[in-house]
């Protein structure tokens, strides 16, 4: 057998497989259980019969740029609708500014790619999303947290943490943060604190990478368009490279999503692309147009909007009915997920065995955190995807799960909290 580790850069013997794909794979050995595990959209929000309509006239063969090589910047009218978009965020850009990717994790790749040498540090939210860990660790760079509190990012923690660097001579590249039902903890960071975010990222020279997919999902009982307000709407010194995504509003198979970055950046991004795809598919983006155009997506929000927040009811209503105060979490004003913190005791990636038996998964916390330690006891929930019925079953389920694990630890005289665990960071 050939050893093929010794073919692998340092880069590629780093790689690790993402904790949320690992749960595919749990899926697919096990045919009744219920996944709160992946952020996936719902497919009956998505709009098919409009999706159909614009296929089929795209699909006549009498304009044959629908299937050709476009470029790499992306269809025009569609970086012109995005421009359109974009100002309704309260952002002003160009077509110098944006380029079409292939979902928001190219984006996070092309960043990642194109500004980050080996060794050089990338601040993150602790905890934060696993996609851009993935992003950072596969170019080699130093991924250090940042604690955040109720409302966010912690600023004071922050500062702390830079000057440590700082201090000993680190290059510190990247702020990256989740402003909007941060993606694994649904937690918003406040209008003030995006404002004082700007002024420090200013004071100590940092570019920041917002990551905006769930800006649209907001909850209308607990939130608004005031509170979704990008970091970049307010950035006038080009220190904000922004990223967002139709994935969440449209549907994620077409893998249309976008950055807006500087002019200078933008031209970099756009090299690097071209040795990734060449370009984002010409049929998916010309679908995306379309939907655009006809109103399809203005027509989708508010539907997103009711629908996600009455998931989010059922799946909340439905674990204090079986778990009780035994679990907590900070309640999302918005997008697609529930940060549950279990009872102190209990380890939740060593739990999974138990949960998979009672036909039930989730991601464990551990795999939102860069810093060696934290979320032993916690699991990121999805609501997203499920219906009413598998939610309400698969918190059953999952209540099932947590007190077979306290029995088994009362058992073993195992009351006492779990050690925290390495993670790779």
């Amino acid at each position: 057998m050939i050893d093929y580790e010794g073919f692998l850069s340092r880069a590629g013997a780093r790689m690790q497989e993402s904790a949320i794909r690992r749960m595919g794979t749990v899926l697919a050995q096990k045919q009744d259980i219920i996944s709160f595990a992946p952020g996936y959209p719902a497919p009956e929000t998505f709009p098919w019969y409009e999706f159909q309509e614009i296929a089929r006239e795209l699909l006549t063969g009498t304009d044959g740029s629908v299937l050709q090589y476009g470029p790499t910047r992306g269809f025009r009218p569609l970086l012109e609708t995005i421009e359109i978009i974009m100002a309704s965020r309260g952002i002003a850009t160009s077509h110098e500014r944006l380029l079409i990717t292939t979902g928001s994790q190219q984006g996070l790749d092309l960043v990642a790619r194109v500004l980050l040498d080996p060794g050089d540090v990338v601040l993150v939210e602790l905890p934060t999303y696993t996609g851009a860990i993935t992003a950072f660790r596969n170019v080699q760079a130093e991924m250090v947290g940042v604690q955040q509190e109720s409302d966010g990012i912690d600023l004071t923690h922050l500062d702390e943490v830079w000057t440590r660097l700082a201090r000993d001579n680190r290059r510190i590249r990247l702020l990256y943060v989740v402003p909007n039902f941060q993606n694994p903890t649904g937690l918003l960071i406040g209008l003030e604190k995006r404002r004082l975010l700007l002024d420090w990222a200013s004071r100590r020279n940092l570019l920041i990478l917002e990551d905006d997919p769930y800006r649209e999902l907001f909850f209308e009982d607990s939130a608004t368009e005031a509170d979704v307000r990008p970091i970049r709407a307010d950035d006038r010194e080009g220190r904000v490279i922004y990223l967002s995504s139709f994935s969440k509003t449209l549907a994620p198979g077409y893998r249309v999503a976008w950055i807006d970055a500087p002019g200078p950046l933008a031209a970099k991004f756009e090299m690097a692309k071209q040795a990734e795809d060449l370009l984002t598919g010409s049929l998916d983006q010309r679908i995306v147009y379309e939907a655009c155009r006809r109103g399809v997506l203005q027509r989708q929000l508010p539907l997103l909007r009711r629908h996600y927040r009455y998931k989010r009811d059922v799946m909340i209503e439905a674990l204090r009915r079986g778990l009780g105060d035994d679990v907590s979490w900070p309640e999302p004003r918005g997008g697609f997920f529930l940060w549950v913190t279990l009872p102190p005791a209990i380890d939740a990636d060593r739990m999974i065995p138990r949960a998979v038996g009672h036909g039930v998964i989730y991601v464990a916390g551990e795999a939102f955190f860069v810093n060696g330690t934290g979320g032993t006891n916690i699991v990121r929930l999805s609501f997203s995807a499920p219906s009413p019925d598998r939610i309400r079953a698969g918190a059953t389920r999952l209540a099932l799960t947590v007190r077979g694990e306290l029995d088994a630890l009362r058992a073993r005289g195992k009351t006492a909290a779990a050690p925290a665990r390495p993670v790779q960071s």
